[in-house]
């Protein structure tokens, strides 16, 4: 197929986009480098430099290579930032997902995988998360990426165009085979977070929180390898063609790692002494959140094959340390 990937030069995008290309596929990323990287794009694919506020050319591009699929993983993602900065979010991420939408129309694009979140859910009334589970973000973030999906869901009943909404649990890792080196401008994720302090970027990790009820008091959270999350996309892309049928769908692991459990796993793979700093805890951060991909593997036949700690630590390590 011939693919645009729409924030493929971000940090999922890039990996996503290198699974497609490795499938065989043709791909396209439409990228304003605004947290995305140069380095992160290949030789084997084009690259458009555009935004997706700019509604002229983001449908010239869609209308100009009979794309087959689109891809959309742009968006401010920044939960925290989300609370200041709601008019933000409300333009780029909801206005811009309509042009995205608007522009797949157009253009005759049936097929849209979206990049969406956990983030719907909120707290948690059961564990693990599936797909049943009540949406209620508890941060604004997450409320333009569960008002996304149900655009989309109008724009299936309406138009025919098929969705996979991919609802990410915590991204982490890199490329197993090193094929991608960029690393995330101001992360906000603990995982590059830790690997910024152990390179001496930043002083010290946070800690929000150390009263939780877990085992050590800290936050346990399912991290996803972002190579199975590329392959994810894989699979959906081909359940949406061959079933002419919408998804909405978890991707994690189904395993929990709590804060404190991460970073000494961080100290025993770079060697390196990473300086924690205990603070209060983030309104609306759960105790714990952990996916059930069940419907994953029965519908994709997706699991999770490179999540474990020592994998993601590891992968993000030898990036982080070049």
């Amino acid at each position: 197929m011939n693919i645009l990937i729409i924030g493929g030069a971000g940090y999922i995008g890039s990996h996503v986009a290198r699974e497609f290309l490795d499938a065989g596929h043709r791909v396209t990323v439409y990228d304003n480098l605004s947290s995305g990287l140069r380095q992160n794009i290949f030789r084997d694919e084009q690259f458009i430099h555009g935004d997706i506020l700019q509604k002229e050319q983001l449908s010239a591009v869609c209308r100009g290579a009979g794309f087959d699929a689109l891809v959309h993983l742009a968006a401010l993602k920044a939960a925290g930032e989300s609370a200041l900065k709601p008019e933000q979010y409300s333009v780029y991420n909801i206005c811009g997902s309509i042009n995205i939408l608007n522009a797949a129309l157009e253009a005759g694009i049936k097929y849209v995988l979206f990049s969406s979140s956990a983030t719907v859910y909120g707290e948690p009334d059961y564990l693990p998360i599936d797909e049943h589970h009540p949406v209620r973000p508890a941060n604004y973030y997450g409320f333009t990426k569960l008002e996304i999906e149900r655009i989309m869901a109008w724009y299936d009943k309406l138009k025919g165009i098929r969705f996979a909404s991919l609802r990410y649990f915590n991204a982490a890792g890199y490329d197993i085979q090193n094929r991608i080196t960029g690393i995330e401008m101001n992360p906000t994720n603990l995982i590059p977070v830790i690997m910024e302090a152990a390179c001496g970027i930043r002083s010290s990790v946070q800690i929000f929180g150390t009263d939780y009820k877990t085992p050590d008091g800290t936050g346990v959270r399912d991290y996803v390898h972002v190579n199975d999350l590329a392959l994810g996309h894989l699979a959906a892309l081909d359940y949406i063609s061959l079933n002419d049928k919408s998804l909405t769908v978890n991707l994690g692991s189904e395993k929990g790692f709590s804060v404190l459990e991460i970073i000494e796993a961080a100290r025993r793979i770079t060697g390196r002494r990473i300086v924690t700093t205990v603070v209060e805890r983030r309104t609306g951060d759960p105790a714990i959140l952990m996916a059930s991909a069940q419907y994953a593997k029965e519908s994709l036949a997706w699991t999770a094959h490179s999540s474990d700690l020592e994998t993601l630590l590891d992968s993000t390590w030898k990036v982080y340390q070049n």
